[in-house]
C-alpha cells in the first residue's frame, strides 16, 4: 500500500516543472493519490505545459486568490469531481517588486497589503473552500519560509510569511474539532521561478549551503515534497498547528562552521 492511496489532493502553485508544488503533485500521484491543480490568468498556460510532464493526466482549475468567486467555483468543481477532498497544498505567495529587495521602509501600503492578502489571507480562504469537503477530516499544508527572523531582501514577504504562520495556527485551532489538520513546511531556498525573482536570492542560497550541516541543494525540492506527502498522509494524523523545517539544519546553527 502506498503512502497516499486513495487520497484526493488539491495542489495550488504548480507553475512550472521546477516548482515545489509540481514535485509534490508528482510524488502524490506516484504514491497513489488523485490530484487536481490550480492556476490562473497568464500562468495557466505554464501550468498546463508542466502538467504534461506528470505521470498521469490531471485537471487544472482556475483560482485567482484575489477573487472570492474563484473560491466558490473551486468548491463546486471539487464537489462535482470527487464529492470530497482529503488534502490541499497552499503554495501561493506574492509581493510586488517595490516591497522586496531592501525596500521595506519605502514600500507603499498597498503593496504590503497585496503581499499579506495573496500570501497569508489566501490560506484562510483556501481552508474555507475545502474544509467543508473534508467530511472525514483531512490535511491542509502550506509552504513557508522561516519568519522567526528578519532576512536580507525579503522585506514585506517576510512579514507576510509571519502572518501565514499565525494564520495556520488559528486554522488548526478552528478546524481541529473537524479532524482537519493544518501545518506548514518551512523550506530552505529553492531555485523556483518565484525565488529567482527575488533580488539577492543567489546570495541567500550561497549562505545556506555554507551553514546547513546537511548541505543544501537549491535545485532539489524532493525532500520538501516528501515532507508534504507525509503531512498529507494518515501517518501525520496527530500533527497540527506546526511549522516543519526542511532546511538542511540551517536554522539550528548559529553561524557557518569554519
Amino acid at each position: 500500500m502506498s503512502l497516499l492511496d486513495g487520497k484526493r489532493l488539491l495542489i495550488t502553485g504548480a507553475l512550472t516543472k521546477d516548482s515545489i508544488a509540481f514535485h509534490a503533485a508528482e510524488l502524490a500521484l506516484n504514491e497513489g493519490a488523485e490530484v487536481i491543480l490550480t492556476s490562473f490568468g497568464r500562468a495557466m498556460r505554464l501550468t498546463e505545459r508542466a502538467v504534461k510532464r506528470l505521470p498521469q493526466p490531471v485537471k487544472v482549475l482556475e483560482l485567482d486568490v484575489q477573487k472570492p468567486e474563484d473560491f466558490e467555483a473551486l468548491t463546486a468543481s471539487l464537489k462535482d469531481e470527487w464529492g470530497g477532498v482529503d488534502g490541499a497544498l497552499h503554495a501561493i505567495a506574492f509581493a510586488p517588486e517595490d516591497a522586496l529587495g531592501g525596500k521595506f521602509m519605502t514600500a507603499p501600503v498597498a503593496s504590503a497589503q497585496t503581499a499579506f492578502h495573496v500570501s497569508a489571507v489566501s490560506l484562510r480562504d483556501l481552508a474555507v473552500a475545502v474544509a467543508p469537503l473534508m467530511e472525514d477530516g483531512g490535511a491542509i499544508v502550506g509552504l513557508d519560509f522561516d519568519a522567526t527572523v528578519a532576512w536580507p531582501i525579503y522585506d514585506w514577504m517576510g512579514v507576510a510569511k509571519a502572518a501565514l504562520e499565525s494564520t495556520s495556527r488559528y486554522l488548526a485551532r478552528d478546524l481541529g474539532p473537524s479532524k482537519v489538520r493544518v501545518n506548514l513546511v518551512s523550506a530552505g531556498p529553492l531555485g523556483t521561478v518565484a525565488a529567482n525573482s527575488i533580488p539577492g536570492f543567489n546570495q541567500l542560497a550561497d549562505s545556506w549551503r555554507e551553514q546547513a550541516p546537511l548541505g543544501w541543494d537549491t535545485s532539489d525540492p524532493s525532500s520538501v515534497a516528501g515532507t508534504i506527502a507525509f503531512l498529507m498522509s494518515d501517518l501525520a494524523s496527530a500533527i497540527t498547528g506546526q511549522v516543519i523545517k526542511v532546511d538542511g539544519g540551517f536554522s539550528a546553527i548559529g553561524a557557518p562552521v569554519a
